[in-house]
């Protein structure tokens, strides 16, 4: 039997109660909860041990996935009826255990909290944001298009419920702007107006198509990484010629600085991963940059200045970047820019949930991928930007803000430390 009543726990204890005295004792029941503890519905139950929870995916007759969260009484008789049942109807089936959000929702908490985190700090509005995770991240559209496709005041509710499950954790701290979203009316599509507005035209311009790649000159790469490595590779590719002194190059990219660029050096382009422009050339004239990784499955760049950067490196650094077949955003300036942070905090919530046991790394990214349409899942990708990178990152944003809401997970740090691929479990 699969309950999916409306998400009001005292309605669904109550029809638990009921189901208990109606069907057979090895009859498994079944919620479909999104948000509300599989023990708590289980509690109702005369047998708790038959209650499991069975999470579809909104559109179900669509989507592939099936997560089946264990409760704190579940039995494993119950969950391998329902493993079976989902696999019958076609189904990939991943398990969770009980918990805010289960696997998946969890793991989805950053894409949303922080692109609004970024927008309150004006570091770029919610159209660039939306605009670097389509073209940038591969993603079928960005976190504010989702909000007002999924319903700002649904999102918002959900954000409540983490917080108060998790009594208070910062990394799921709800957003006052979409409290003030909400307040005004702006539900998302539904209202005719969130994010954006809903007329009888599209809600935005289509995306561009991608630069024509090729160009040529002459480049300095700075660094061992792999995003030195990956823009090597790309300027070759594009006819730029690899060359080894800064003042031979019309370009340096500094992808691993570890001191201001000397006065008189050619125009230069910092990395802006394990620091803010700011911190990374303090008082210099470099422009920032940040690209995801795979590079060759990144379709933008973003740019970032500060009032001391020179006009001819962001000059020189939006011809490079073209002539790699790169669009180009620029945008405020802080540790990741915008998608190398919010790619950092999918990576980490993921990270997260796979030291708690929540889940296992292989259901982690089949259940983005299959459940919400990511492009890669969270560790994937954290090994392709490389484990140490991400900490990196996440280091830099806690050394920037001083919150613990970018507080590395242990998982990630024992990885890092013992070189172990994150998608190795």
């Amino acid at each position: 039997m699969v309950e999916a009543a409306p998400e009001r726990l005292e309605l669904k204890r109550e029809l638990f109660a009921r189901l208990s005295a109606l069907v057979g004792p090895q009859c498994v029941l079944a919620t479909n909860t999104s948000s509300l503890p599989v023990t708590a519905v289980a509690g109702a139950a005369s047998r708790p041990e038959r209650v499991v929870g069975m999470h579809f995916f909104n559109p179900a007759p669509v989507m592939r996935l099936l997560e089946v969260v264990a409760g704190e009484r579940s039995g494993e008789a119950a969950l391998a009826v329902t493993r079976a049942t989902g696999e019958a109807m076609g189904r990939h089936v991943i398990d969770a255990a009980d918990g805010p959000g289960f696997l998946v929702n969890r793991c989805n908490r950053p894409f949303s909290l922080e692109a609004l985190r970024l927008v309150s700090e004006r570091l770029a509005t919610p159209e660039q944001v939306d605009r670097i995770c389509r073209l940038g991240g591969g993603f079928r559209m960005g976190p504010f298009e989702l909000m007002d496709l999924v319903g700002v005041d649904v999102g918002l509710e959900v954000s409540r419920s983490f917080f108060e499950l998790s009594f208070g954790e910062p990394r799921w701290r709800p957003s006052p702007l979409v409290s003030r979203l909400v307040a005004a009316g702006r539900l998302g599509r539904k209202a005719g107006r969130g994010w954006y507005a809903y007329d009888d035209g599209p809600h935005r311009p289509p995306d561009p198509e991608a630069p024509t790649a090729g160009g040529g000159g002459r480049v300095a790469v700075h660094g061992a990484g792999r995003m030195a490595q990956a823009l090597r590779t790309a300027a070759t590719g594009a006819g730029w010629e690899l060359v080894a002194e800064d003042g031979a190059a019309e370009l340096v990219l500094d992808c691993a600085p570890a001191f201001p660029a000397a006065p008189g050096t050619a125009p230069r382009a910092v990395l802006c991963a394990a620091g803010s422009l700011r911190e990374l050339d303090p008082g210099g004239a470099a422009v920032g940059f940040h690209a995801t990784m795979p590079l060759t499955a990144a379709g933008l760049v973003e740019l970032t200045r500060t009032p001391a950067s020179d006009p001819v490196a962001a000059a020189a650094a939006e011809r490079l970047f073209a002539s790699l077949g790169l669009h180009h955003e620029w945008v405020g300036d802080a540790p990741g820019l915008v998608l190398g942070r919010i790619t950092a905090q999918l990576v980490n919530e993921a990270c997260f949930a796979l030291g708690e046991g929540v889940g296992r790394a292989a259901d982690i990214d089949a259940g983005m991928v299959l459940g919400l349409n990511h492009p890669r899942g969270p560790l994937e990708w954290g090994d392709a930007l490389g484990p140490e990178a991400v900490l990196g990152t996440l280091r830099a944003l806690r050394g920037h803000y001083g919150e613990e809401r970018y507080r590395a997970a242990p998982e990630l740090v024992r990885r890092v430390r013992d070189h172990e691929p994150l998608r190795s479990a």
